[in-house]
C-alpha cells in the first residue's frame, strides 16, 4: 500500500518540540518505519519543518506542501482544496490525518486519530472556533473510512457526540516518551536557571481552565497551612500560557502563596523528564483529557501521580495512581498532604506507575495502527 500521514505537527523533534499530537505523530512513524519495510510512506511536512533525517529510508518518501507559507492568506482554499488537490496527485492508498480533522475535498480512503474533544464536552474551555467544531470536525469524522480513538473514553465520546458507529473506531493507545534527545547545547537543558527547592509537588501542562490549576494552588495552600512541616516544599508550574490563564496568576497572589509557588513557563522535553524525575510527587487535577499522558510520563519515570477520577485517566492509570475529584479541593488536599509525608505511600504508588507504564509502548502503538492500515487496505 502507499500511505500518507500529515507530519505537519512534528515542526523540530530534535529540541523537544513534540508536546501534544506533534509528539504522537513523531513517535508514531518513527516506530512504523521500524516495523514496516512492506508499505510505502509519503510523509507530508510544510516549511518549518527544519530536518526530517529521522525518516528518511527506502519505503518513505519526504514531500514538502507546496505554497504552506500562504495558509495564511488564504487558509481555506490552502487546507481545503490546494492540499487536496496535492495528495490526490500521489495515488494514496490511505491518507492518516493525526488531528481530527481531513480536507473537505479530498476524495479517497482516510484515517484520523482523534486525541482530544474536550471543545465539545465544556466550550468554555476554549476560544470560539465555529468553523472547526460545528462543520469540519464532524464532517471529517463522518467522512474518515476509519477513526482511531486514543482511549475507550475518547472512543465513548465520538460515539456520543458524533453518533459514529462503534465499528468505525478503533482504540490505539499512545505511549510515554521518557527518553533524553541529544542537544548540541546542554545548557538549554540546564535545570540550575529555575532555582529549584529539593522538595516540590509538580505541575506540567498549558496554563488553561480545564487544567484546574486554580484547584491545586487552593488545594496546596490548604496544606500548607495545616502543617508546617511542610512549607518546605513548593508547587512548580511548567508549562506554556494557554487561553483564560490570568485567573491563575491572580490566584497565586490572592492567596498568598508567591513564596511558595514557581512558574516555569514552557520547558524542553529534557528538562520536563529531569523535572518529573526530581518531583515529590505530580499533580495532575485536570477536568477532562482525551488520554493524558503527562500522567503516564510520570508513571514511567516512577513518580508518584495524583489525577482526577474523570475522563480517561481512572483507564490510563488503572489503580496505579491517586484518583480525586478535580471539583474538590478538600480530596486534593488531602492526597497531596498523604503523599507529601507518607514516604511508604510513595514508595507504594511509584512501584505501582512503573508497573502499569510498561503496557503501553510506542511499538505496540505503530503494530496496532499498522493493523488498522491492513484492515483498509
Amino acid at each position: 500500500m502507499r500511505i500518507g500521514i500529515d507530519c505537519r505537527t512534528i515542526l523540530n523533534p530534535k529540541l523537544g518540540e513534540r508536546a501534544g499530537v506533534g509528539h504522537y505523530t513523531f513517535n508514531l512513524v518513527k516506530n512504523l518505519l521500524k516495523l514496516d519495510k512492506v508499505n510505502e510512506y509519503i510523509l507530508y511536512f510544510d516549511h518549518r519543518v527544519h530536518s526530517t533525517k529521522d525518516f528518511e529510508q527506502k519505503n518513505v518518501k519526504i514531500k514538502n506542501l507546496p505554497f504552506s507559507q500562504y495558509n495564511k492568506f488564504m487558509p481555506f482554499a490552502y487546507s481545503h482544496m490546494l492540499i487536496s488537490a496535492y495528495l490526490l496527485k500521489h495515488g494514496l492508498d490511505i491518507f492518516h490525518s493525526p488531528i481530527s480533522s481531513l480536507p473537505l475535498t479530498y476524495p479517497k480512503k482516510s484515517l484520523i486519530t482523534v486525541h482530544d474533544l474536550a471543545i465539545y464536552k465544556n466550550p468554555s474551555w476554549f476560544p470560539t472556533q465555529i468553523f472547526s467544531t460545528k462543520l469540519l470536525v464532524p464532517r471529517s469524522l463522518n467522512a474518515a473510512d476509519k477513526i482511531i480513538a486514543v482511549s475507550e473514553s475518547t472512543k465513548k465520546d465520538i460515539r456520543e457526540i458524533f453518533n459514529i458507529p462503534p465499528k468505525k473506531i478503533k482504540v490505539v493507545y499512545e505511549a510515554p516518551n521518557v527518553t533524553k534527545v541529544k542537544v548540541r547545547n546542554k545548557k538549554i537543558d540546564s535545570l540550575h536557571k529555575f532555582k529549584l527547592p529539593s522538595k516540590f509537588v509538580f505541575f506540567l501542562g498549558t496554563i488553561e481552565p480545564r487544567k484546574n490549576l486554580v484547584g491545586l494552588l487552593e488545594a496546596f495552600r490548604k496544606v500548607i497551612d495545616r502543617n508546617m512541616s511542610l512549607r518546605s516544599y513548593q508547587l512548580i508550574i511548567a508549562g506554556a500560557k494557554g487561553y483564560k490563564n490570568e485567573n491563575v496568576f491572580s490566584r497565586i497572589k490572592e492567596l498568598k502563596l508567591s513564596k511558595y509557588v514557581k512558574y516555569l513557563g514552557y520547558v524542553t522535553h529534557n528538562q520536563k523528564i529531569e523535572l518529573l524525575k526530581k518531583a515529590t510527587c505530580f499533580a495532575f487535577p485536570t477536568s477532562y483529557e482525551g488520554f493524558g499522558l503527562p500522567v503516564l510520563e510520570a508513571m514511567a519515570l516512577g513518580t508518584p501521580v495524583i489525577t482526577s477520577n474523570v475522563s480517561s485517566l481512572p483507564e490510563i492509570t488503572k489503580n496505579s495512581a491517586v484518583l480525586v475529584d478535580p471539583e474538590s479541593t478538600t480530596e486534593l488536599a488531602a492526597a497531596l498532604q498523604k503523599i507529601m509525608t507518607n514516604q511508604q505511600h510513595r514508595i507504594t504508588l511509584s512501584k505501582k506507575g512503573l508497573k502499569r507504564a510498561k503496557d503501553f509502548s510506542w511499538e505496540k502503538c505503530a503494530r496496532e495502527t499498522l493493523k488498522v492500515y491492513k484492515s483498509m487496505g
